[in-house]
Parts: C-alpha cells; structure tokens; sequence
C-alpha cells in the first residue's frame, strides 16, 4: 500500500465532507456546520426525512441523495460521479458521526479509493460526553459500539473485552439493554458503570452504580431513549488472563468454521497467547466434546 498524503483545502480537487449531526438538541450545530451546507450542492444523508427536517430548521433546503446501509454501494457510485463533475456533496448520518456505529465507511473507502479527498466537519458524539460524564477512568478507553444482538455472539464478544483495561464505551437500544446488562454481568463480573441516556435532550440522565443494580432497575422500570453504557476496565491483574473456560468457549466457536490447528491459531492471535498453548487445550479437553 503506498503513502498517500491529501492537503484538503489546497487544490481544486473535489472534496466529499462529512459532517457530524446533533445527538438531539439542535443548538449544538456549528457556525461552521452551517455554512459549509448552505454552499452544498446536495447532501448525502442515512435518513434524508430527518435530515431534511434538521437542515430546514436552519432555513437550508438543498436536493438529498439517501445513502444508508442498503443501498450504500449504489449510492457511492452516483456521489464519485457527481463529485467527479464538480458538485459539492456532504454526508451526514442521522445523530452524531457518520461511520460510528452509522453507515458510511464503505462510502469513503470508495470515495479515498477513486482519487477523492474527504474532510470531516467536527461535531456532536454520543459516546465522548457519557465517558466524561460517568466517573470512570477517561485516561484510557476502548469504544466498542453495538454488541451482537442473540446472546451467545454478544457473550462471546464479551470474553475478548473481558481482559481490557481500558474503560469499556457501548451504544445499545432501549428494548435490548437489560439482557445486554445481563450478558455483561454473567461475564465481566459486577463491575462499576454508567447508563447516560437521551444525552443533550430535556430527559438527559447519567445512572451510576454497578452492573447487578442496573439489572435490578432496568427489572423494576423501563428505561428509553438511546443509551450509552461505560463500563469499567478490568482491574484485577490475576484476571486479566483469561481462565480455561473462557478461551475453550472460544476456541469451540472457531472450531465451528476451521480445523483444529487454524483455530487454535486464530484464537491465540486474537488473545494474545502462544498457538500452542490454545492447542494444548484443545487436546486435554476434546474428548468432552465427543
């Protein structure tokens, strides 16, 4: 791959931006937001009805070409040749950052791929506020977005997280949270978070404690709105090595999609461990499985 280096403002080169979206409260627009889509020619948007309305709040009314997760290809194909004929474009996701958790990676990787330059307009996050908010460590953490909905997947995902120092950042909606606290609680351990909620809005919420007291509110009262969940890196360094359990558990994942070997391979790179040792314990333990 050979180095690339892109000036954005130097140059008549076009230029796709992408631009950063109010969380909820519509103050939180830049001056530079605005005057960036005023001089668009059209605007790119996951959901073109909210950004509309967004943008008409602000008396903007420009042409709009949806680009969402499905129809992502097709779309980047008619924004590179707009661009390409000298239109000026933006992309905006519905809340926050495109790409974060939103559509829109593929659409730049395309756009870098053909020559493109993109710039990105800075704006309002989610995840930043409810970690400086939550009174857990900010000096390291490691944003992991949306867990696997079905529970075996979101588990599994859970046991690489589990070693991390790091303060652990999550989105998740409101109708999964409680069995996503409980996923965390059966294998983290019972650990400090925070549920920020509906951040920027009238109904704004910061919820402190641990996971077992989230689960019992979250069993007593149905929380709404979209939610962020910071939870606290592991701190017991005896724990920060993952015990037999968890690495066979998975190790068996793999197993369902590779040979013995690859696995043990593929799951030792993932953990940080040597092949061998992952191999090892396949062999103490695959008679359990027979």
């Amino acid at each position: 791959m050979a180095l690339t280096r892109d000036k954005s403002f130097l140059g008549d080169e076009p230029i796709l931006y992408i631009v950063a979206t109010p969380i909820g409260n519509r103050e939180e627009v830049s001056q530079r937001f605005l005057n960036l889509l005023k001089e668009m020619d059209f605007i790119a948007a996951e959901d073109t009805r909210n950004s509309s309305t967004l943008l008409q709040s602000f008396g903007i009314k420009k042409p709009f070409i949806a680009c969402h997760e499905h129809n992502e290809e097709e779309a980047s194909d008619k924004i590179i040749a707009l661009l390409l004929e000298g239109k000026k474009l933006a992309y905006m996701s519905d809340a926050g950052y495109p790409l974060v958790s939103d559509p829109g990676s593929r659409l730049v990787k395309r756009v870098i791929n053909a020559g493109i330059k993109v710039s990105v307009i800075n704006g309002p996050s989610a995840f930043l506020p409810a970690l400086v908010g939550s009174n857990l460590p900010t000096d390291h953490f490691y944003f992991y977005g949306f867990l696997p909905p079905k529970e075996k997947e979101r588990e599994k995902e859970l046991r690489f997280l589990k070693p991390i120092r790091a303060t652990l950042i999550f989105y998740e909606a409101p109708h999964r949270i409680k069995d996503m606290l409980i996923s965390c609680l059966h294998i983290l351990g019972d650990r400090k978070v925070c549920l920020a909620r509906e951040l920027s809005k009238l109904h704004e919420e910061y919820i402190r404690g641990s996971l077992e007291e989230l689960v019992n509110l979250c069993s007593e009262e149905k929380l709404k709105g979209e939610i962020v969940l910071i939870v606290e890196g592991c701190k017991d360094k005896e724990q920060i090595a993952l015990d037999e359990s968890d690495i066979l558990s998975i190790l068996y994942e793999e197993l369902k999609v590779q040979a013995p070997g690859p696995a043990a391979k593929t799951v030792a790179d993932k953990l940080g461990l040597r092949k061998a040792e992952v191999y090892d314990l396949y062999l103490r333990h695959k008679n359990e499985r027979a």
